[in-house]
Formats: C-alpha cells, sequence, structure tokens
C-alpha cells in the first residue's frame, strides 16, 4: 500500500471517525420510555424461534457502521442500487427483525425512534442472549437519507492483509485494539464455505491452503468445504465455541486455529499479536485486561462513527424506505 494512500488514511481519520453527537444513554427515557424493552423483547422471541439471530444481528450493526456512519443506510431497500445489496454485505441479515422491532415501535411512540438506533440496541440484546456482556447503549442517532451500493466498496474483507485491516479501520478512527476486539465478535456465527474456497485450495502465493492453519484443522475445513463443494454450506467461525460470546476465538487465533482467513492475520501483525495475547498473560484472570470490558469499549465506540443527531438525518416511518 503506498504511503502517499497511508498519509490520506491519517488526514482522514479527523473527518470520517467517531462522532458522539448527542448521543446519550436513555435518549427515550422521556419521549419512548418502552423503547428498548420492545426491542429486546423482539430480538429475544426471534431467537428462541432462531438461534442464530444474535450473530446475524452482531453482524448487521457492524456492516452498517461502517457505511455512512450508524444511520440505518443498510436497511433501505429501493433497488437494486440500494446498499444492502452490495457484495460486501453478502449474507448480511437481520432485516425482518430490525422491521419487527420499527412497526411495534411505531404502534407506540409513532416517529420516535429511529432504526439506527434499534439496529445498535438489537446487537446489544443479541451480545447478552449469547451469553455476552451486558451493556448501556447511547442513543440518539437518526437516519440517514443515503444508500448507494458503491458507498460499501471499502468494506473489510477476509482475504484482506493485515495491513489493509488496519487502514480501513484507522479510516473509521479505530485503533489496532479495535480491530482485534470487533474481529473477536465472530466468536458466534458461522460463515459460508465461499469464503474459506481461497483459503482452502488456492492460497496466494504458491496456492494450496494456508500454512497458517494448524494441522490438526485443516482436515475439517477440507471436509466441511471440500474444493468444488456446495460453496453455500455453513461453518462455525470459533471452533468450539460458536454459540457463546467468549474470548475462545482470540485462543483459536493463537494457536493456529482461526476458521476465517483475517482473523488468522491478527496473528501475522506485532500490535495486533500482542493485544490478542494480552488476555491470556499468567496473570490476565487477576491483573489483565477484561475481554468483556474491552469489547464493550469497542463496540460502543463503533457505534458512534459518522452517527447523524439533531437536524441532520431523519426519523423514518418504516425501516425500508426513506420519508
Amino acid at each position: 500500500m503506498g504511503t502517499v494512500f497511508l498519509l490520506v488514511l491519517v488526514l482522514s481519520v479527523s473527518l470520517i471517525g467517531i462522532s458522539q453527537g448527542q448521543l446519550k444513554v436513555g435518549f427515550y427515557s422521556d419521549t419512548c420510555p418502552d423503547a428498548e424493552s420492545i426491542v429486546s423483547g423482539v430480538v429475544r422471541d426471534a431467537a428462541q424461534s432462531n438461534s442464530n439471530i444474535p450473530p446475524v444481528l452482531l453482524r448487521l450493526h457492524f456492516h452498517d457502521c461502517f457505511v455512512e456512519g450508524c444511520d440505518g443506510s443498510i436497511l433501505i431497500e429501493n433497488g437494486p442500487n440500494a446498499e444492502r445489496h452490495a457484495f460486501s454485505h453478502q449474507g448480511v441479515g437481520g432485516f425482518e427483525v430490525v422491521d419487527q422491532a420499527k412497526a411495534q415501535l411505531e404502534a407506540t411512540c409513532p416517529g420516535v425512534v429511529s432504526c439506527a438506533d434499534i439496529v445498535a440496541l438489537a446487537a446489544r440484546d443479541a451480545i447478552a442472549l449469547a451469553n455476552g456482556p451486558s451493556y448501556d447503549v447511547p442513543t440518539g442517532r437518526r437516519d440517514g437519507r443515503v444508500s448507494d451500493v458503491s458507498l460499501a466498496d471499502n468494506m473489510p474483507d477476509v482475504s484482506d492483509s493485515i495491513h489493509q485491516l488496519k487502514a480501513k479501520f484507522l479510516q473509521k478512527g479505530l485503533t489496532e485494539k479495535d480491530l482485534v476486539l470487533l474481529s473477536a465478535a465472530h466468536t458466534i456465527g458461522t460463515t459460508a464455505c465461499f469464503f474459506m474456497t481461497k483459503r482452502l485450495y488456492n492460497f496466494s502465493p504458491g496456492g494450496g491452503s494456508d500454512p497458517s492453519i494448524n494441522p490438526l484443522l485443516l482436515p475439517e475445513l477440507q471436509s466441511t468445504c471440500p474444493e468444488n463443494g456446495d460453496v453455500n454450506v455453513r461453518l462455525a467461525m470459533d471452533r468450539g465455541s460458536e454459540q457463546t460470546f467468549d474470548k475462545q476465538i482470540l485462543d483459536n487465533i493463537r494457536n493456529g486455529f482461526a476458521v476465517l482467513e483475517s482473523d488468522a492475520k491478527l496473528y501475522e501483525d506485532v500490535t495486533t499479536r500482542g493485544v490478542v495475547d494480552s488476555y491470556f498473560g499468567l496473570l490476565s484472570p487477576i491483573l489483565g485486561p477484561s475481554f468483556e470490558a474491552d469489547f464493550v469499549e469497542s463496540i460502543v465506540k463503533m457505534g458512534q462513527l459518522g452517527v447523524k443527531t439533531g437536524s441532520k438525518g431523519e426519523i423514518r416511518r418504516v425501516c425500508t424506505a426513506f420519508n
């Protein structure tokens, strides 16, 4: 990656990065006091019907925030050029859960709660349902008025180098530590064999499989995702702990059991490797950093990317369409 490009990324952080605006915990306490409990109820009911809902909602929050900020732009459905149809968003779901929550909120408090806030709150509730940490979500986001498929071209990708991943996070005002912690959201959920083919059978530059894959894991992955097999078959991203939100994903990364190529890359870089290892020192349980607390700090920080507040944006009547 060229020096000039990196310089542009560094200079752009102040323009594109974190924007707290007028977000605050309990933003709807007067205007719609049951807002958060309504969202929680919808998420809980959806997860009871489909155990994959928690990771789906967590991924939706990430993908929304990385394009145009956390403004619900990914929810718009206004034709083939809508952002949600971007290649980088393939497999993203949870839209129907957000729509259900919005319908209940409109029936209770019409025109008050934004779709962008529903996405952030639903991700928080999803994490709790997967035995992850509970935390307060600053709210007050307004919904964006732009949804363009081309704006999602620079999403982080599973085949990105560690330098590309760090640069994409830096562009959003997020650090190497944030990169590790937000990648650790892969502790729950599944991915498709489509995203594994290159790593298993055509890993550059010499072809074959990625040499960083633990020899015990490789046959498992190849059995689930055979060459020229069904690319839609799904497999857990966190071997041995895909239903529980915990730091097992980081231990897997340390030991060559990372499923996604981008997760494995976190152990190639001195800085990101140091973050991963920091949660496994001899004194970590007592004196070391808390994975759960640090994750909460990072996801709350991510949830403030490019937010629209005050007179910016709008409060959509339905999440799939601009007013």
